[in-house]
């Protein structure tokens, strides 16, 4: 799934292209695309766009009195869209303006889950599905990320994933944070000391700025392969730092990748989810 560096990047290259261009249409071509019924899409009809912002892992695309809320989900991209095509492959809504290029939400596969809601734009932030959302991801300080982690009592991995603690990181970044902190992805967020806390807040920092530089060098939005990592997606390889092997526990949806070395004091987490987890 795009997480904040894909897409604040993609927002700005759609900034870029599409802003000042009139909305002339909002077209959903699944029924499931469009996940509100007010306001009404033709509210925005007429007017431009002024930009395509970002809130968590969420593009919006800003008129008045309207904005549109896109969640790419796994599989969905929001791209240009000269050809528009009556029945494009996996299309799920399209955005047609008075000029150039349409802008076209698609996703591949069967779970039909990236959408659309259209908002008020006075009250974007404080809507559903923006109201609940944790503080963005690389602007958070750690005297601000301290006390959400003494708040929720759980693995420091999954509190990195939780977008109502912390906005904008998912699988890939929460397991380079982990590493690049020196922590076991599955350390109690309530027991780490401020050094700790120090060390997350730097990798969050540290590893969004250099994922947001690589997605800035580029056309459109990466795929999940294509995105650098010092450990995700790297199981069985040398880890960059210590040279020990990258090891990973295993989840239906997801996995967790992580250098024993660096980070759990050479100890091996089991791989299966009843198992306790070193702390």
């Amino acid at each position: 799934m795009p997480e904040l560096p894909e897409i604040q990047a993609h927002a700005e290259r759609l900034t870029a292209e599409l802003t000042g261009r009139r909305l002339v249409r909002f077209e959903p071509l699944r029924f499931t695309a469009l996940k509100t019924a007010l306001p009404a899409p033709d509210t925005a009809y007429g007017s431009p766009l002024l930009e395509v912002g970002r809130r968590g892992k969420y593009l919006l695309l800003r008129f008045e009195p309207t904005t549109f809320v896109v969640h790419l989900m796994q599989g969905g991209r929001l791209s240009l869209d000269p050809k528009r095509s009556a029945k494009p492959r996996g299309g799920q809504a399209r955005f047609t303006f008075d000029d150039g290029p349409a802008l076209l939400l698609t996703e591949q596969g069967t779970e039909r889950r990236a959408g659309v809601w259209c908002v008020p734009s006075a009250s974007a932030l404080t809507t559903p599905p923006l109201d609940d959302l944790g503080p963005e991801a690389d602007t958070i300080t750690a005297a601000a990320l301290a006390p959400l982690l003494a708040a929720r009592s759980q693995r420091l991995h999954g509190f990195l994933r939780d977008q109502h603690a912390i906005a904008g990181i998912g699988r890939r970044l929460a397991n380079e944070v982990c590493h690049r902190a020196r922590l076991s992805p599955f350390a109690s967020t309530t027991k780490l000391v401020p050094d700790q806390v120090d060390a997350v807040a730097a990798a969050i920092h540290d590893a969004i700025a250099e994922s947001l530089a690589e997605e800035r060098e580029r056309d459109d939005m990466t795929s999940s392969k294509l995105r650098s990592s010092r450990v995700h997606g790297r199981t069985g390889e040398p880890c960059p730092v210590c040279g020990d092997v990258v090891r990973a526990v295993e989840y239906s949806g997801y996995t967790v990748c992580y250098c024993a070395t660096c980070q759990t004091g050479g100890k091996v987490l089991a791989d299966n989810t009843t198992s306790r987890f070193l702390k």
